[in-house]
C-alpha cells in the first residue's frame, strides 16, 4: 500500500488495522449496510494472564490501568442517494454515541462542526471526482478520531495551490488539510480506488 504522507502520526494513539490506517481487511459489521449504522465495536487491549489465571495489569500499571477504548462505526454509500447528508447524519449519529456531542463548550462544539465538516468535503470530493464513495469508516479513542472514504477513482485529491479563497471550486482539501491533525491516501495493490483519511484531536 501506499499513501500521500511519508510517514503516519504515531504520537495519537493506535492506526486501524493495516499499514497508514487502510480500511480493507476489516470484518464488515452487520446491519453496516444500505445505508444503515453499524453498531460501534469498542475493543480494549488484552491483558496478560497471572498465576491464578486472574488478568494481570501491565508493568508500571499495577495499581493504576488505563484502558484506551476504540469505537468503530462503518456506512455503505454505494448505491446511496443524498450521500453527503446521509454521511453527515450518520456521522453527528456518531459523535452523540462518543459523548463529542452534545457539547458542553464552545470550544467541543467547534470540534464536532469540524468533524461534520471533514467528512462532508471528503465525500463530496469523492461524488466530483472519484464516481462517488463506496464507504465511509469512522474510528474514535480518547485522543482522536479517524475519518476514511473509499472510492473506486484512480486520482490523487491535494489541496489546490496556491488557494485563493474568492475562486469557485477546488476548496475542499485545502479545508481538509487546515482543520485535521493530518490526512493521506492509502492505496492496495491489486484493488481499484483508494481510500482518504483524515484525523482530527479530540476535544479536551
Amino acid at each position: 500500500m501506499s499513501s500521500t504522507r511519508p510517514c503516519s502520526p504515531g504520537d495519537r494513539g493506535p492506526e486501524p488495522s493495516g499499514a497508514s490506517g487502510a480500511s480493507e481487511g476489516r470484518a464488515p459489521a452487520d446491519g453496516a449496510s444500505m445505508g444503515t449504522a453499524a453498531p460501534s465495536a469498542p475493543t480494549e487491549p488484552s491483558a496478560q494472564s497471572g498465576p491464578s489465571g486472574q488478568s494481570a495489569p501491565a508493568e508500571g500499571a499495577r495499581e493504576t490501568q488505563v484502558r484506551q477504548v476504540r469505537q468503530v462505526r462503518r456506512l455503505r454509500l454505494v448505491g446511496e442517494s443524498g450521500v453527503v447528508p446521509l454521511a453527515r447524519d450518520f456521522t453527528r449519529q456518531a459523535l452523540y454515541a462518543w459523548g463529542w456531542l452534545p457539547a458542553a463548550t464552545a470550544d467541543r462544539r467547534a470540534a464536532a462542526e469540524d468533524v461534520l465538516l471533514v467528512v462532508s468535503e471528503l465525500v463530496t470530493n469523492a461524488c466530483l471526482h472519484a464516481e462517488g464513495p463506496d464507504e465511509l469508516f469512522l474510528t474514535c479513542d480518547d485522543k482522536v478520531i479517524r475519518l476514511e472514504v473509499s472510492d473506486r477513482g484512480t486520482g490523487q485529491p491535494a489541496p489546490r495551490t496556491p488557494h485563493r479563497a474568492g475562486r469557485p471550486g477546488g476548496h475542499g482539501m485545502f479545508i481538509v488539510q487546515r482543520l485535521c491533525l493530518d490526512w493521506g491516501v492509502v492505496r492496495t495493490p491489486g484493488r481499484p480506488g483508494k481510500t482518504v483519511w483524515a484525523e482530527l484531536g479530540a476535544p479536551a
